[in-house]
Order: structure tokens, then C-alpha cells, then sequence
């Protein structure tokens, strides 16, 4: 830290689906807390990821994607975006520039007219756009939001990535850090542990399985040695899903098992012993203690 004022704050980083905010949020933190998918729709919850730069603290709310909700768990969602937006200092519009303005962005620009909150608009993925239709894009997303201002960025490249980081920490308030220095998520290890094996999930069953599926941690032991034990349970609505998380011999379940100990161990800095076992639960989405756990409110 340096001898300035310290300053700290909170950042709602909010878009469409697979706008790329979670690659955003772990470019600007410097480290993973955000899992990352090139399937639409992969965050749930309002995981709070902690950037620093000189003496300000941002504290930066991932929100998931706002999108048409058709199901409790699509409500659950939405609604977690828009308290996220509601309760921050400042407002993160991430636009996917290469996929333009479609219904989902139609929505959130309907939905932030008359908005209280400083905005700055990010158009990423800038890596895939050409330069005039990236600037066209601007002008006409710059007359209708009115952004405080506008980043041109690349979140996986890193492209405009400090320029960005820097606004953020001139535009906190000041005042004291709200977590301690070392951190970098205020989300619980239980909660991200979670969250890591469905990344997993997710990204090596791209193709076979739809959003039908949640991780439950269900024991977590600091054993004596130094390590974890952990045992969640993966959760879908189908016999026919069961076997496709399970895979032929259970090789599916192993190699989900083995990449997200790995990620969960480099996350907690030791080693993990880790327990995976599918259920079938028709109704999984409607369990509030399931939303509890994922840090998702329930939604009527």
C-alpha cells in the first residue's frame, strides 16, 4: 500500500451472458476467482472478487448474466445481477463488442435508464471485431448510456485491462479496506470449491449437458497433515444425466474429480483430498438450502 488515503468500494460488474465478465473480474484481480466457461450463463452467484492498486480497494461483483428468465433458478439469477448493480458504488457494463446488440443488451440498457450509479461502459473482446465496427458500436452505445466511460478491451489478451483497473481505483471513496490485505474474494472457500468442480463440469461436457446440474460441498475437514478432505455431491435432474457426469468405468466423474482438485488445491495453497458423487434430484432447484449454499436468494 502507499501513504495516500486509502480508498475502497464496490464495483458491480454486470452484461449479457458470456460477455466475459468473469474473465474480467480474474484479469483485474490478477488470479482466478471467477470460474470461466465459453458456455453462456456458467455464473450463478454474486462471487466478489478483490483487486488492489496503490492504496484502493474494489471490490468487484460478479454478477451473473441478465438474461430472459424462464425458471426459479433464471430468476434467482437475474435478481442477484440487479441487487448487485443496485448496492455498488459504481456500475461495469461489459458489452461482447464482436456480438453486437442483441435482446439481452436490448434489456439491460431498457433497465438502467434513469440509473443512479456512475457507469463505465467496457466493450470487450475487441480482439475479434474490426476497428470500424468497433467504433461505430461505441458512438452508438455512447448516445444511449451515456457512460461516464468508455474501455475498448480485451479480458483474455489483457488489452486495456489497466487503463481500466486504474479508473476503477480513482472513482472508489475513500476510506478504510474492507478485507484484509491479503485476500482476493470474499466469497467462501467452501462456496468456490463448489464452484471450481462445476466449472469442470461444465467445460468437459460442453456439448452433452445443458445448465441441468449444481455442486453441493457437503463436509470439508482440515485434516491434521496440512490438507482438506472434501466431499460434494453433483446434482441432476435425470437418470440419462447421472451417466453422462458418471461416464463409461466412471472415467468422467474421475477426470471432472482429478482437474477440480487440482484447481481447488491451487486455490487453497494445499494439498486436497476430494469425494465427488452424483444424485438425482429432479427438483434440485427447488431446494432453498441449495441457493443458500450457492449464495443465491429465493425467488418467488
Amino acid at each position: 500500500m502507499t501513504n495516500a488515503p486509502t480508498k475502497a468500494g464496490f464495483v458491480a460488474v454486470i452484461g449479457a451472458p458470456n460477455a466475459g465478465k468473469s474473465t474480467l473480474v480474474n484479469a483485474l484481480v490478477g488470479q482466478k476467482v471467477a470460474i470461466v466457461s465459453p458456455k453462456a450463463q456458467t455464473t450463478r452467484a454474486r462471487l466478489m472478487g478483490i483487486a488492489v492498486h496503490g492504496a484502493a480497494q474494489i471490490l468487484l461483483v460478479d454478477t451473473p448474466g441478465i438474461f430472459e428468465p424462464k425458471r426459479r433458478l433464471d430468476r434467482a439469477m437475474v435478481a442477484a445481477a440487479w441487487t448487485g448493480a443496485q448496492d455498488a458504488d459504481l456500475i461495469v457494463l461489459v458489452i461482447d463488442a464482436a456480438a453486437r446488440v442483441n435482446d439481452d443488451v436490448e434489456r439491460i440498457i431498457a433497465s438502467l435508464a434513469g440509473r443512479q450509479h456512475p457507469l463505465l461502459l467496457v466493450l470487450n473482446k475487441i480482439d475479434l471485431i474490426k476497428k470500424p465496427a468497433l467504433l461505430a458500436l461505441s458512438s452508438e452505445l455512447t448516445a444511449r448510456l451515456n457512460p461516464d466511460k468508455v474501455f475498448m478491451i480485451s479480458a483474455t489478451q489483457g488489452d486495456g485491462v489497466p487503463d481500466l483497473k486504474q479508473a476503477l481505483a480513482d472513482a472508489m471513496p475513500e476510506g478504510p479496506w474492507l478485507y484484509p490485505e491479503d485476500e482476493v474474494s470474499g466469497a467462501t472457500d467452501r462456496m468456490i470449491a463448489a464452484e471450481l468442480t462445476r466449472e469442470q463440469i461444465v467445460n468437459q461436457l460442453y456439448e452433452e449437458l445443458p445448465y441441468a446440474t449444481a455442486v453441493e460441498t457437503e463436509t470439508w475437514e482440515d485434516r491434521p497433515d496440512g490438507s482438506t478432505e472434501i466431499r460434494q455431491q453433483i446434482l441432476v435432474e435425470r437418470d440419462s444425466q447421472k451417466a453422462i457426469v458418471i461416464g463409461k468405468s466412471g472415467q468422467r466423474l474421475k477426470a471432472i474429480g482429478a482437474a477440480a482438485r487440482a484447481e481447488i488445491a491451487e486455490h487453497l495453497g494445499r494439498p486436497v483430498h476430494l469425494f465427488l458423487h452424483v444424485k438425482v434430484n429432479p427438483r434440485w432447484d427447488e431446494d432453498r438450502g441449495l441457493y443458500r449454499e450457492i449464495g443465491l436468494e429465493w425467488a418467488d
